[in-house]
């Protein structure tokens, strides 16, 4: 499978770069691509480079005003003119999207990915890795929009949170085959 994940590209504690290093050697050892951001930088660098460690192709989609943080050691690298033809790309070339911690731009392209998938242009697995409790704000506003009427589909058939990496590598490749959920569901 061709896994996209978004991620920080920023240096993190341990405490978020350890179960990104155990969810990208999983995706490795099962054989999976890893697609992301094509930075070395941060923690899209710690994944790609357990990932690869681990026996995973690497596809970067990397942008030109950050050409200078692309990850050499990358399978495919493509270089795109702007963020939203770069959000594009990931999307494109997912079977699953796995969510892991990040700032801004993380945030941009989760909810874009949701946003498209709510009116029905992709129906991809997406699965927060909620380290630490990340995104419990987010399960909790996204909970709210779905009871208040804001969403069209249920907040699960939308988006599952995995406490752990290899939680949210069986629900990306369950969903992706259409196999149960082992996630945990983002209205718990």
């Amino acid at each position: 499978m061709n896994i996209t994940v978004f991620c920080s590209a920023n240096a993190l504690e341990e405490r978020y770069t350890v179960p990104a290093r155990e969810f990208a050697r999983a995706l490795g050892e099962r054989g999976h691509t890893l697609v992301w951001g094509g930075s070395f930088a941060g923690l899209m660098g710690i994944v790609a480079d357990e990932a690869k460690a681990a026996g995973a192709k690497l596809v970067g989609i990397s942008v030109e005003m950050l050409a200078h943080k692309a990850y050499s050691g990358a399978d495919e690298l493509v270089t795109t003119a702007n963020l939203a033809e770069r959000k594009a790309q990931l999307l494109e070339r997912a079977d699953a999207l796995v969510v892991l911690v990040g700032g801004l731009g993380t945030l941009d392209e989760v909810t874009e990915v949701l946003e498209l998938k709510k009116h029905g242009l992709h129906d991809k697995p997406v699965v927060l890795l909620d380290t630490e409790g990340f995104y419990d704000g987010m399960r909790t506003q996204l909970r709210r929009m779905e009871q208040e009427g804001f969403l069209p589909r249920t907040l699960d058939e939308l988006v599952r949170f995995a406490p752990d990496g290899e939680s949210a590598l069986r629900y990306a490749e369950g969903a992706a085959d259409d196999a149960g959920d082992a996630s945990v569901p983002a209205s718990a």
